[in-house]
């Protein structure tokens, strides 16, 4: 009993303060403006910790892989476990839809939303403003993640390719990574009061939205998703490493999962993912190029709520989603989404706007959609984030043989 309570101490602290936070929510809502400061604060210094951790793990692992021909088989097998999975997810959503119809209500009275104003410029236009900005201050900001990412990916090439001269700034690179680490450990010894209070505000926001127009493909969502989550990634972690590789993924697992459900949050859930694909067993520079990349390129959530918001607003207009074309296009949009809005400010927005644009849906069905979008975020969010370990471990398994036998060793 003292090993388990050992083993598990952070785990159980996090439960209960997250069960604390929920049953405030629920029964003391008058008390969630008082706290809700301290998961405002602890939100803020994990943010304010991910940007300088992004820099590091990726810049640090991209600069320390030893072979050049490596780096491009890592980012090659990566690119194919993100696309085939998302793939995997959009398909088994449709197929589970055509099984257990979602209907929608036509009332207009429930689609009352006002949209966001886009403006009008160039597909051209916006592809430089997701890859670059104007000056290096604002690429620190989270609203160019993107553009951070891309920039210490690039950080790491020229480290690799300036030889002996840039040992030294390779060590930097190093020792930044290890640092902001434990920096982050040491704020998780915080979560299971910051996310406690934080998560009464979440079950206190939420909770009266989730009935009514949206109870039908929300109850889907968080159906299907969860069975997604448990049974999907089980079989990811058992084609990675077998019935062990499943044992590891899900003991380190649960961290990551509840702070994605408490924070809303991928960059929020970054730092328990990195520590626990360690704990797993992952090389870093398999976990640091993957896991930080997939934060932002890799979203299961997204691809599962992507296609049922398609079918949702076809439902609404009374058109039929099942017919061939209209599947597969549904299946492209989602991989657009999945993969390249994930790191767009207000992405979620350019997944509608694709939605009219590809298939003509009249505006007044894309508020439904956006606040079923809003309404499935700590699910999706979950999904989403500790989906990236396990997408991790199976990019460690198909990696070159080095990389392989190091992961292994774990197991």
């Amino acid at each position: 009993m003292n090993k388990i309570l050992t083993n598990y101490s952070s785990i159980i602290l996090l439960l209960v303060g997250i069960t604390c936070g929920s049953l405030i929510g629920l029964l003391l809502p008058d008390i969630v403006p008082v706290i809700k400061p301290l998961g405002d604060i602890f939100l803020h210094l994990l943010f304010v910790s991910v940007i300088p951790l992004l820099f590091f793990a990726i810049a640090s692992s991209i600069a320390n892989i030893g072979q050049h021909n490596k780096l491009g088989r890592i980012l090659s097998v990566m690119i194919a476990v993100f696309v085939l999975t998302i793939i995997i997810a959009a398909i088994l959503t449709i197929m589970v839809l055509w099984l257990f119809p979602v209907t929608a209500s036509q009332d207009a009275s429930t689609l009352s939303m006002a949209l966001p104003d886009s403006p009008t410029i160039s597909w051209g236009d916006r592809i430089v403003q997701f890859l670059t900005v104007e000056e290096f201050a604002h690429l620190l900001s989270r609203q160019h993640i993107l553009a951070f990412i891309l920039f210490s990916f690039l950080i790491g090439i020229a480290v690799r390719r300036s030889g002996d001269v840039a040992k030294p700034f390779l060590q930097f690179l190093i020792a930044g990574n290890e640092v902001m680490k434990n920096m982050l450990n040491i704020l998780m010894r915080a979560a299971p009061l910051g996310l406690g209070a934080y998560f009464a505000y979440q079950v206190q926001t939420l909770g009266p939205e989730l009935f009514g127009f949206y109870a039908k493909p929300l109850g889907f969502y968080y159906i299907f998703g969860t069975v997604f989550f448990f049974v999907v990634f089980s079989c990811y972690a058992f084609a990675a490493h077998g019935r062990r590789g499943v044992k590891v993924f899900w003991k380190y697992n649960i961290t990551p999962s509840l702070t994605a459900l408490s924070t809303c949050s991928s960059l929020a859930t970054l730092p328990s993912n990195l520590l626990a694909a360690k704990s797993m067993g992952i090389p870093d520079a398999v976990a640091n190029v993957v896991v930080t990349l997939g934060n932002t390129l890799y979203k299961n959530g997204s691809a599962i709520s992507s296609i049922l918001k398609i079918y949702v607003a076809f439902a609404i207009l009374g058109w039929n989603f099942f017919e061939p074309m209209t599947m597969v296009t549904a299946v492209g949009i989602t991989i657009l989404v999945s993969m390249v809005a994930g790191g767009i400010p207000n992405g979620g927005f350019i997944g509608e706007m694709l939605m009219i644009s590809v298939y003509g849906i009249p505006n007044e069905a894309v508020p439904a959609v956006m606040i079923i979008g809003a309404l499935v975020d700590p699910l999706a969010t979950v999904l989403n984030a500790t989906g990236d370990t396990v997408a991790a471990m199976l990019v460690a398994r198909f990696s070159p043989p080095e990389e392989r036998t190091a992961v292994s060793s774990k197991y």
